[in-house]
């Protein structure tokens, strides 16, 4: 005890796996050159140190009571619950820790941390990982672009300032706010898989704004013959259906949403679902660069049909003309 009010920096706790290191309370590492009984201490005063490697030598040191430790340093020690997300470990870990300085002691986990705390570290997690960490499947991604699509439309309207930002960046700044009352019960980035984020991205809109969404981006275009596509608001040129080419015959113009003022692109598909062209513009495509489309596909396809007045053609999925 003496030699440890002589230098209370020097106090150590060996570290987990019995190999004779310590750490030491003035945050320095240490280790015996070579085997020795005294390695075996739980806590150390290390008197003499060689301190030229990163990991000190300890060349003289003494075993140090932990009761007279507690004793002795009373106003010294520290009871602390520490609630954090740990990088290492990908997750929110919460300990009970017994210190002295910056000298853990102690370090048990805390059964039942508090939600908010909790929650918090959860959230600086993902702010870590970043947005991508979050289960995003094409549902989720399509109602995100539903919405900065609605959003982007009513710019410079009164109403633009009540619909939220939901791009990645604006999601990860406003974390707290949306994605905070979801993450209960979750403390780990695995755990983060079962959250309801197509939900989570929902209840950012009022009642009123889930059914303008509805008007202003329907998730499905109807098509001539009745087949309804799901139309694409992150891709390029959005909103966008991949449709085969077959499929909108007698469809004239180009059909609009946003409450009928953006044209939809239209990326038109051979029978083999591979793009044939991609146009905003039906009219323009059925006057033009029909013919030669049909011509070439008249030749990979010959058993399909491939009418010479498209407009007065009905719409099919199959190789027959339809009746």
């Amino acid at each position: 005890m003496l030699l440890a009010f002589a230098y209370p920096d020097r106090i150590g706790h060996r570290r987990p796996g019995g190999d004779g290191r310590y750490t030491l309370a003035n945050g320095r590492g240490a280790a015996f050159a070579e085997p020795q009984a005294l390695a075996r201490q739980e806590l150390i005063v290390a008197v003499d140190l060689d301190d030229r490697e990163r990991d000190a030598r300890i060349l003289l040191a003494a075993p140090l009571d932990r009761q007279q430790l507690l004793e002795h340093f009373a106003d010294r020690i520290r009871r602390e619950e520490r609630i954090a997300w740990s990088t290492r470990a990908a997750a929110v870990l919460a300990r009970r820790t017994l210190e002295l300085d910056g000298l853990v002691l102690e370090e048990k986990p805390l059964a039942t941390p508090p939600a908010a705390t909790a929650r918090a570290a959860m959230l600086a997690g993902v702010r870590e990982l970043g947005i991508a960490a979050l289960p995003w499947d094409r549902d989720a991604r399509d109602l995100q672009g539903r919405i900065e699509f609605t959003r982007g439309e009513l710019r410079g309207t009164a109403d633009a300032a009540h619909w939220p930002a939901v791009s990645d960046s604006a999601l990860l700044e406003s974390l707290e706010s949306w994605l905070g009352p979801w993450l209960e019960g979750i403390t780990r980035r695995e755990q983060l898989k079962s959250l309801p984020l197509g939900e989570a991205l929902l209840a950012r809109l009022s009642f009123g704004q889930q059914r303008e969404l509805d008007q202003w981006a329907p998730t499905h275009l109807t098509l001539p013959g009745g087949t309804r596509v799901r139309v694409d608001y992150v891709a390029e040129n959005a909103p966008l259906v991949s449709v085969r080419l077959q499929e909108v015959f007698g469809l004239a113009t180009t059909p609009r949403l946003g409450r009928n003022r953006v044209p939809v692109t239209f990326r038109l598909l051979s029978p083999a679902q591979r793009p044939v062209q991609v146009t905003r513009d039906l009219a323009s495509f059925w006057r033009g660069a029909y013919a030669q489309v049909r011509k070439d596909l008249r030749g990979r396809y010959p058993k399909h049909y491939w009418p010479e007045n498209p407009l007065e053609a009905r719409p099919t999925r199959g190789t027959r003309r339809p009746r």
